[in-house]
């Protein structure tokens, strides 16, 4: 029994050592890529998005075939649309991928099914466009330098506020069918978590004579930002559950895939963008 327990806590050990490791490379890419911006960014933030489509329609059978080829190439048209600053090209983009994908479906017939088209449709929307406002909020949002990093204290800093929260005072159930670990405790920790993280990073850029933005505004962006964050978090646990999946992928060591690490930062970083370009 005694040999079980230390096998078990030296197991556990061993996994938060991998989980922290990872999080820690995905840092330094975030740091790595974010400082310098532009096409370092543009770069990285499309090859990510373009990895997390890829898990997202491996649900439905669709990786390394056509429709996966043709979504990659709408993804690289996506990002160099907000590299050239022609959001006006986006509309016109998405409905075009529409129709070739179901050009394709017609052509192959009976290959692909509607379900593998929309899901494949649907994950330049969710994940390629979602990711796009990490990039757009760099670039575009004034102090988007700044401004940015706000996406990560709303999703991570959040997400590890609602874990620490949840483990050390967590009891009512917030959402028991659908991911029954996750407590109400846990929700509201994850809130503070990322208000107080938030205002921290403030102060800290007030010392140093940088501008971010002001108290309410901040307050606001980051506490509805971890709202967000937690909904995209149970978003992708859904698409799990009725996929009856554990991961989307192996790809981070004790996180999983892209879309496990990124699910949240997919709902945060286009509300940053919007908050952040008109509060700012």
């Amino acid at each position: 029994m005694s040999d079980n327990y230390n096998d078990d806590k030296k197991e556990k050990r061993k996994t938060l050592l991998i989980r922290v490791r990872s999080a820690a490379l995905l840092t330094l890419i975030a740091f790595a890529a974010i400082i310098p911006g532009g096409l370092v960014l543009l770069f990285v933030n499309s090859a990510v998005a373009c990895l997390g489509m890829y898990e997202l329609q491996k649900t439905v059978n669709v990786q390394k075939t056509l429709l996966q080829y043709i979504s990659s190439l709408a993804c690289g048209c996506l990002y160099l649309a907000a590299y050239l600053q022609k959001q006006e090209w986006m509309v016109p983009l998405f409905m075009i991928y529409l129709l070739i994908l179901f050009a394709c479906m017609v052509v192959c017939y009976p290959k692909y099914n509607v379900t593998q088209v929309m899901v494949t449709f649907a994950s330049l929307i969710y994940v390629g466009l979602g990711m796009s406002y990490i990039y757009l909020t760099r670039t575009e949002v004034t102090n988007g330098a700044f401004i940015v990093w706000l996406i990560f204290i709303c999703s991570w800093i959040s997400d590890s506020g609602a874990y620490l929260t949840g483990i050390a005072i967590g009891k009512h159930k917030a959402f028991p069918k659908l991911s029954p670990k996750k407590s109400v405790e846990g929700c509201i920790g994850g809130v503070l978590a990322s208000i107080v993280i938030g205002i921290l990073y403030k102060l800290v850029l007030d010392l140093l004579g940088f501008d971010l933005i002001d108290y309410p505004a901040l307050i606001l962006i980051c506490g509805v930002g971890s709202v967000f964050s937690q909904i995209g978090d149970l978003a992708a646990s859904a698409i799990k559950r009725f996929c009856n999946i554990k991961d989307y992928s192996n790809l981070i060591p004790g996180h999983g895939g892209i879309l496990d690490r990124f699910d949240s930062i997919i709902f945060v970083a286009p509300l940053v963008y919007y908050l952040g370009y008109f509060l700012g």
